[in-house]
């Protein structure tokens, strides 16, 4: 697995092959669950005010709402986070970050699968501050499916984008041009509808050829059925309560922080010391075992798989539970293995 900074050209570095992306399961320490705590404490840290600020914005604590969007087709559920859910029924389409776990299999069987995966090599090899530039001319590709609007139930075409990033919310986004400048810029390059549904205070009229992204206090909502002519933040109130009641959303926070993913497809490393058992689920290794040594191996190479999984006298293993042996013949037969993952080099000393 390589980082964004070692893929050149959408080639790794070192070795020049080209680099395509794969979905992998990893292990992530789950420091979101102390987002707030973080938050709190920087009041009790004598500490310079700018870095203060920045460390705020860092774990980046926003209230709005979470609101699920559906695939009939897949009958999967999608939620978005949003600080906006007022401009709900201006959500004129789904766009999803290339990162996405499910874009392949949204994009399977259709006519854009090749295109789909073509798009989201070569949107991984760039930075995340290339892709949501603001100048940036907008790309994408559809999925050839759509959600369900839960407010007025219209179906709404998916797509993948570069501009939506995993690094906020779910990783989806509802998009909403005529309230959101990139999202304006996209449906304007894909020929997608445009619906005001937030009219400016006082009459005022919005902005041409661009998104009314502007905010005061007196705004009304406009073409969005039981709630048109409503202040606009007594509708966000009441879209909100609305959803909660229907079962389709609720109020939610989110933050800029992301989880610590610390595997590793790599030999060097503390292993994570947990292993599968086909009857017992996933066990950590008992206490007494630990650590977890590295095998002995010479061949690190890259075949498509972490270097461990080559050696199977050591992946194969007992479950400290059921003591289950596993399979010497094929690692995917076994009923017992090993993680073939280490930890990143910051934790191989405890």
């Amino acid at each position: 697995m390589l980082a964004n900074e070692q893929v050149i050209d959408g080639r790794c570095e070192r070795c020049g092959h080209e680099v395509e992306v794969r979905q992998l399961e990893q292990w992530f320490f789950r420091i979101t669950d102390y987002a707030d705590r973080l938050l709190d404490g920087l009041d009790g840290i004598d500490w310079p005010v700018h870095v203060k600020t920045m460390q705020r914005n860092w774990i980046g604590r926003s209230d709005g709402a979470e609101v699920v969007f559906r695939n009939e087709e897949l009958g999967i559920d999608y939620p978005v986070f949003t600080t906006r859910p007022d401009t709900l029924f201006g959500a004129t389409f789904f766009v999803m970050a290339p990162e996405h776990p499910d874009v392949f299999k949204l994009a399977q069987g259709t006519e854009y699968e090749d295109q789909v995966h073509q798009y989201v090599n070569r949107s991984l090899t760039e930075s995340y501050e290339a892709r949501g530039a603001a100048d940036k001319p907008k790309t994408g590709v559809r999925l050839g499916r759509s959600v369900t609007n839960p407010v007025n139930g219209e179906q709404i075409p998916m797509f993948v984008a570069d501009y939506v990033l995993m690094e906020y919310g779910t990783g989806a986004i509802m998009a909403v041009p005529a309230h959101d400048q990139r999202d304006y810029d996209f449906a304007v390059e894909f020929d997608l509808p445009i619906r005001q549904v937030v009219a400016p205070a006082d009459g005022d009229r919005a902005p041409v050829h661009e998104a009314f992204v502007s905010h005061s206090e007196n705004e009304t909502l406009v073409n969005s059925g039981p709630f048109t002519e409503m202040n606009a933040q007594d509708g966000k109130e009441a879209i909100v309560a609305w959803l909660d009641r229907e079962g389709k959303g609720n109020p939610s926070v989110s933050y800029k922080l992301r989880d610590w993913l610390i595997s590793r497809q790599r030999y060097w490393g503390c292993p994570i010391p947990i292993i599968y058992c086909e009857r017992c689920g996933m066990v950590p290794v008992p206490e007494d075992d630990l650590p977890v040594k590295l095998p002995d191996i010479r061949d690190y190479q890259p075949k498509g798989m972490s270097p461990l999984a080559a050696a199977e006298d050591w992946v194969n293993t007992k479950c400290p539970n059921c003591d289950g042996k596993g399979s010497p013949r094929d690692r995917h037969d076994g009923h017992v293995r090993r993680l073939e993952l280490v930890f990143p080099a910051l934790l191989r000393r405890a």
